[in-house]
């Protein structure tokens, strides 16, 4: 790894240290948390992506008061509201943005929502500070579509914790050219209050 790469990633964290610790806050005044899902969340997530990106976001998810059964599965879905840093390798050297998200997931969790383990998937809108451009990828617009898939596990007795993986597309989805896209690896943790 690249000592750059290293000093970036360390400033995008320190970058961050506010929102990590207004999480954590958050999350160490709840004590009664109710099952996962059905209850708000905070989370604290990395991402990465080809060229150097990486990303750190904080969020909220917001449950929807709202579940259903599918094949013998709980199906639920929440509000998920992000902010998060991006570094990157830019045209011009080192580059960084601010990017805000808001996505409508739906969470399915096996056995009747009995299972620790859920996939889930969304589609929302993002927003950013300036557009991202690498040597290789220009985006041509700051608003984009992110689209994720995801694989979870919750911990806990009460599942109020959470780890899950994710996959990530951001595009404008052909509005306007270029539109090359970016794919994230995402790691997840969220603690429900």
């Amino acid at each position: 790894m690249p000592i750059t790469h290293l000093l970036r990633s360390r400033a995008l964290l320190r970058g961050n240290a506010f929102f990590l610790a207004l999480a954590c806050v958050a999350g160490a005044g709840a004590v009664h948390a109710q099952p996962s899902g059905t209850s708000p969340s905070v989370y604290v997530q990395g991402g990465w992506a080809e060229h150097q990106t990486d990303s750190a976001a904080v969020g909220v998810t917001l449950p929807w008061n709202w579940q259903s059964e599918l094949w013998g599965n709980e199906v639920r879905g929440y509000w998920d509201i992000s902010a998060s840093r991006w570094s990157y390798n830019g045209v011009n050297g080192s580059g960084d943005l601010t990017v805000v998200g808001f996505t409508p997931t739906f969470r399915l969790r096996p056995d009747n929502g009995r299972a620790n383990w859920f996939w889930e998937g969304g589609v929302g809108i993002t927003y950013a500070d300036r557009k991202y451009h690498t040597p290789d990828k220009e985006f041509s617009t700051r608003y984009n579509f992110g689209s994720h898939l995801g694989v979870g596990y919750s911990l806990g007795a009460q599942r109020q914790h959470e780890i899950v993986l994710r996959v990530q597309h951001l595009s404008n989805a052909g509005i306007k050219k270029p539109n090359p896209g970016e794919n994230f690896v995402q790691l997840r943790y969220a603690y429900h209050f």
